[in-house]
């Protein structure tokens, strides 16, 4: 058990036992994958395969576009089959259904063992994360950020995260009850690369298999040089998943809103992510992830093996199909998943469950229902805000107060939501304002940037200028000093002959 807590939450009831029952099964890849370069919010991938072109399983098809100076490690993207490249097209982004970004086209053909490169097992801490990037290694736990940038910073506490909080999502408890060797050997590898004395493992008490399993490996003779792990088993209580709620669970430390956990010596990693550091220790990159289907409106609830790119109508179909009760298609859990318009999206590193729910979210009303200010939404905000306050900003579009009052903190969990008497639709108004907030911020940070180029450009220019007027200065004075010998030189000739014709010397006739 846990030392400390965190503020607000609730516990949920869960349906995960379905999920569980049945070892993890592996999904049909779609005919064409969709890879998409878009991996996380502004970072973007550089295709480095063409049109036409034949690729094998494991081939890098793409590599993080960065600029010069940025420090970012970023995470490459592979193909998850033997294929050809197809096209390049916009397609609408699983995450940000009304956002489009590029997506790399692959046809499947017949798949071929992947081939493997050995990581280095002596390379030093230093170089580990620029390989787990040419892995591939992004969080699986659903934000996609690059794993190998959360482990630049030297910290003294590594957090396994296995605490899934939503309801029904099982994937990393499916993963930990058959593969939870794998698991710590690849934690021991993460924590090797962020220089980390210690190893946190979170789990759920519900989560009894993935807890045996665990405690099975640990009970096992380990090597003398590795990083103590000790097991955490939490209460179920939604959104301890959340990074900042788990560091404020396990240590009792807060992170800075603002700032990265690294701030406060921690780093948080997904159990998942753990696995496919182990995996890609062994020379295989991340291509494929373990994917909870669920929810009433599928016949075969499951988790499964799912190559990037696949679709979500293929992997649904993997699953049974539909139900007559199907009504409401869910990327991630309940509360904090993205609600779908259709099943033809692609699947990418962070889409971590597809639930289909028997119920449709009823449309909120044309008048906007009021605030009866009972602070239930504060007493569960894991964040500590006062999401009534933030409600009134985002009514009068006051979205800086909302800044003020700390609308950049929300982890948008949906629980103000849940347990609103009113029914206020509170987090889609806060993912509204951070989203205009961001974009704003984006804007004078582009503003700034191209003022300082400009400013930089006069000043290049200005010296260029001074550096040709010197130049023309001394060449002007180099000319000179050079007419003024050769006047010199040509006096002294003339001097010279009029010397010899006074001497007797003979003369023209």
């Amino acid at each position: 058990m846990a030392a400390y807590g965190f503020h607000g939450g609730l516990q949920l009831d869960k349906h995960t036992r379905d999920v569980i029952a049945r070892p993890i099964q592996d999904a049909a890849p779609s005919a064409v994958l969709a890879l998409s370069l878009q991996q996380h919010r502004d970072l973007r991938l550089h295709a480095c395969v063409r049109i036409g072109d034949s690729v094998h399983a494991g081939q890098v098809v793409a590599r993080p576009d960065l600029d010069i100076g940025d420090n970012r490690l970023g995470a490459w993207l592979h193909a998850p089959c033997d294929g050809e490249i197809i096209g390049i097209e916009s397609r609408p982004l699983i995450q940000q259904p009304k956002r489009s970004g590029p997506h790399l086209l692959l046809r499947v053909r017949e798949s071929a063992p992947v081939a493997t490169r050995q990581l280095d097992a002596l390379s030093t801490a230093e170089l580990l994360p620029a390989m787990l990037a040419q892995a591939g290694l992004s969080g699986l736990g659903g934000a996609n950020f690059p794993s190998a940038d959360k482990l630049i910073h030297r910290v003294d506490t590594l957090i396994l995260n296995g605490a899934e909080c939503e309801p029904w999502i099982a994937c990393d408890e499916g993963l930990l009850i058959e593969s939870a060797a794998l698991v710590l050997e690849g934690a021991q590898v993460l924590a090797r690369a962020c220089a980390a004395q210690r190893i946190e493992l979170a789990l759920e008490s519900h989560m009894t298999r993935a807890i045996d399993a665990v405690q099975a490996v640990l009970r096992e003779r380990i090597a003398d040089d590795a990083v103590p792990v000790r097991l955490h088993c939490l209460p179920s209580r939604y959104p301890q998943g959340s990074a900042r709620q788990l560091i404020e669970a396990l240590t009792g430390r807060q992170v800075p809103l603002g700032q990265h956990s690294a701030a406060v010596g921690v780093v948080v990693h997904n159990v998942g992510t753990a696995h496919a550091t182990a995996l890609a220790s062994r020379g295989q990159a991340l291509t494929h992830r373990i994917v909870t289907v669920s929810g009433p409106g599928v016949h075969a609830p499951g988790n499964y093996r799912v190559a990037l790119g696949s679709s979500v109508a293929d992997v649904i179909a993997s699953a049974g199909g539909y139900t007559e009760q199907a009504r409401r298609l869910l990327i991630g859990g309940p509360l904090m998943g993205v609600a779908l318009p259709h099943d033809d999206f692609a699947l990418q590193k962070g889409s971590n469950c597809v639930l289909v729910l028997d119920e449709v979210r009823t449309p909120q009303a044309e008048v906007t229902p009021a605030c009866i200010r009972c602070g239930d939404c504060a007493d569960v905000c894991p964040a500590r805000l006062s999401p009534h306050l933030l409600w009134q900003s985002a009514q009068a579009q006051r979205a800086e107060r909302a800044r003020a009052d700390g609308v950049m903190a929300c982890i948008e969990c949906g629980l103000c939501d849940l347990v609103c008497p009113s029914q206020i639709d509170l987090t889609r108004q806060f993912r509204d304002l951070k989203h205009a907030l961001w974009q704003s911020d984006h804007k004078q940070q582009q503003a700034l940037a191209a003022r300082q180029r400009f400013e930089q450009r006069n000043l290049r220019l200005h010296r260029e200028a001074e550096a040709l007027e010197t130049k023309r200065a001394n060449a002007g004075k180099e000319a000179l000093s050079a007419s003024v010998v050769a006047a010199a030189i040509a006096k002294a000739k003339a001097r010279r002959a009029g010397t010899r014709r006074d001497d007797g010397g003979e003369s023209a006739s």
